[in-house]
């Protein structure tokens, strides 16, 4: 038993290390362009929206928390601790997205229907990945790096990766499909 755990002991620093790498390694990426960081919106304790929660009252919808906005402004900081201080930002018009890409403080926030959630209507997924792809292949070479802020339904469509709240996933654009380059963990 005392060889396997010494083993493990040894073993943790590499493994820390390769995710530390790793995680530069799509910083780098998001600022070389070509590159896309996908994130979910910060903490917003519940599941979907209340029934009746319109799109112009924040009231009416599920919020970010005071954790959420602190989450929020913590990862703004990791972009610029990671040379990335001004970016262009999208997201959807649900006010915990709209909140989340403000606290960011990356830039200015274009709102961009094609990011909204259809988590209460699957019917929309294939137009609203879409309209994202299409977002994604017209603005990833652009000189600013491009953040999108969306829902959990949103990022599974697009990617099949199951998104924690505020989670970056990084998507590589090569031609028409973006892929997955890699995830920043936020939490």
């Amino acid at each position: 038993m005392r060889p396997l755990l010494t083993c493990l002991a040894l073993l943790l620093p590499v493994l820390a290390f390769g995710a530390d790498a790793d995680e530069a390694a799509l910083w780098k990426a998001l600022r070389e362009g070509g590159h896309v960081a996908l994130m979910r919106h910060a903490i917003a304790p519940g599941v979907g929206d209340p029934a009746g929660f319109r799109l112009d009252d924040c009231t009416t919808q599920r919020k970010l928390s005071a954790q959420g906005r602190a989450q929020a402004r913590a990862i703004g900081e990791r972009f610029r601790a990671n040379g990335i201080t001004t970016a262009a930002v999208f997201s959807s018009q649900w006010c915990r997205c709209l909140d989340t890409a403000r606290e960011l403080a990356l830039g200015e926030v274009a709102a961009f229907p094609g990011l909204n959630s259809f988590f209460a209507d699957r019917g929309e997924e294939a137009r609203h990945t879409a309209a994202v792809r299409a977002l994604i292949r017209e603005r990833a070479h652009s000189p600013l790096p491009l953040v999108l802020v969306t829902h959990q339904v949103n990022i599974t469509a697009l990617t099949g990766v199951f998104p924690a709240s505020g989670e970056i996933i990084v998507l590589r654009v090569d031609g028409d499909t973006p892929s997955v380059a890699g995830r920043i963990r936020t939490d």
